[in-house]
């Protein structure tokens, strides 16, 4: 019990400090505190983020039976959802405080949305599984609404609650259909059981209703519904946070099913995994060329990108896990830097996101405007910037994998969808005159704008290391 236990410490003392920071919280200004405690919050994700980097080269462990997994591939993944949230904490605090919508609730509610997305990543049981994947949920649907006054922000929390709901209900079918098939709910059970080659047809049918369930989670086509809505309706700081840390777990835990409770029939789930990648790349890019709200762009650039990861995640391969890793560390880091630009567009102290607000931006803020180029041409996967090299790791590991048409689709659907980023970059330099935004107050928001920016730059070089690192991780994953 005490080595289960270590193992599983992280997430203990993550929920230890949620919950007395919650009480501390409750007996004394509420509210008032709020600042500090998503600081602390902020802190404490740094803090066992550096811990879980320092046991990198650690032996894979696992703990209560095998339904915990620690990992390579999960401590990549936590260390990515522990500083993709903090860094959303700090840089959306300015923006809550001033339109006062922050609750002392909401970083403890990322706090324990984050435990869940640990558990995720660390899954080696169908009830381990769905305990960190309702443990996320939960808490999101409640920050989904933080805002009560908001009829679009209580719009957003009940949408993704019912269809979060709705792929809950296919999860647990298609959990129920792979225990009852194969007698057990342990993935190390459920690969033997599955056999080399092809797969029981139940098993099958299962595996099926599983990934649909997933897809809701990483918004992939056809299962995106929820997400222009919810983006757009909730807050800015909490679109940030829907648009990086779930992401990285919910990717996380797609490949933890695939591999280690289907690693043996990779050809029966990677017809389904490839048609998910080329549906949302196709969409994403062709449905956000005639969006006006930045936030809505933002979710169809999302379902895109969400296609390209799971273009690495189709070829089957550790190349493969290790192309979706780096590609999820490198769209975290597009993704705050770019919301961080999005949380500074102001005009009289309103949050404006219409995209035709930013003309002739640059003539206003030509540092900003520069940065916020960067980001874009990396999101569209302009060389040579990083955004360049995540996509041709994937597309790289679509083509080793045999997945020649769908490298070829992708390269397609990166044409198309650079026309909204630069449509933007076209707004900000050469749009018409009008109105111009407020430069914005925030330095945490100017730090991580100019930081992302130039993470997306100096990456060239050696990506930070994050190709290593990504390849250790795939490797305690793909056996």
């Amino acid at each position: 019990m005490q080595a289960d236990l270590n193992v599983i410490l992280p997430e203990i003392i993550i929920s230890i400090y949620a919950m007395v920071a919650l009480i501390a919280a409750v007996y004394t200004t509420k509210d008032k505190a709020a600042g500090m405690i998503t600081w602390a919050t902020a802190g404490v994700f740094v803090l066992i983020g550096l811990w879980l980097m320092g046991r990198a080269g650690d032996a894979d462990t696992v703990a209560f039976g095998g339904m915990f997994v620690d990992d390579g591939f999960a401590r990549f993944a936590k260390v990515v959802v522990l500083f993709s949230a903090a860094a959303v904490l700090v840089m959306g605090q300015d923006y809550m405080v001033r339109r006062g919508i922050l609750k002392f609730e909401y970083p403890l509610l990322v706090a324990l949305a984050v435990v869940g997305m640990m558990m995720m990543v660390s899954a080696g049981d169908l009830m381990s599984l769905y305990m960190g994947l309702e443990l996320q949920s939960l808490a999101l649907y409640v920050v989904a609404s933080l805002r009560r006054d908001s009829v679009k922000s209580t719009e957003a929390g009940l949408k993704y609650f019912v269809l979060g709901a709705l792929s809950s209900g296919l999860l647990l079918y298609g959990a129920s259909l792979v225990y009852g098939f194969s007698g057990t709910t342990l993935f190390s059970g459920i690969i033997a059981a599955a056999g080399e080659g092809q797969a029981p047809i139940g098993l099958l049918l299962g595996l099926v209703f599983m990934l649909s369930g997933l897809a809701f989670k990483v918004s992939a086509v056809p299962f995106h519904m929820w997400t222009p809505d919810v983006y757009e309706g909730a807050p800015t700081p909490i679109t940030a946070f829907f648009a990086t840390a779930p992401k990285v777990a919910a990717m996380g835990l797609f490949a933890r099913v695939t591999h280690d409770a289907f690693g043996g029939v990779t050809g029966d789930w990677q017809q389904v995994v490839a048609l998910l990648s080329l549906l949302s790349m196709f969409l994403g890019a062709v449905a956000a060329i005639g969006q006006t709200n930045i936030k809505r762009l933002m979710a169809y650039s999302s379902i895109a990108h969400m296609g390209y990861a799971l273009m690495g995640l189709a070829s089957g391969t550790e190349l493969g896990v290790q192309a979706m890793l780096i590609y999820m560390a490198i769209y975290v880091t597009m993704n705050i830097g770019t919301f961080a630009f999005i949380l500074s567009m102001e005009r009289d102290g309103q949050p404006v996101v219409d995209i035709a607000s930013l003309n002739m931006y640059s003539r206003a803020q030509p540092g900003r405007a520069f940065a916020m180029l960067i980001l874009l041409f990396s999101l569209a996967g302009v060389p040579p910037l990083v955004g360049f090299f995540g996509k041709l790791y994937v597309l790289r590991a679509a083509y080793d994998g045999g997945l020649a048409w769908l490298a070829v689709a992708g390269v397609i659907a990166s044409v198309i969808g650079a026309f909204y980023y630069l449509r933007i970059v076209f707004y900000m330099y050469f749009g018409k005159e009008g109105a111009v935004l407020e430069t914005g107050r925030s330095p945490v928001l100017w730090t991580m704008l100019m930081a992302s920016a130039a993470i997306m730059v100096i990456g060239i070089v050696n990506l930070f290391g994050i190709e290593a690192a990504a390849q250790a991780a795939a490797m305690t994953l793909v056996k």
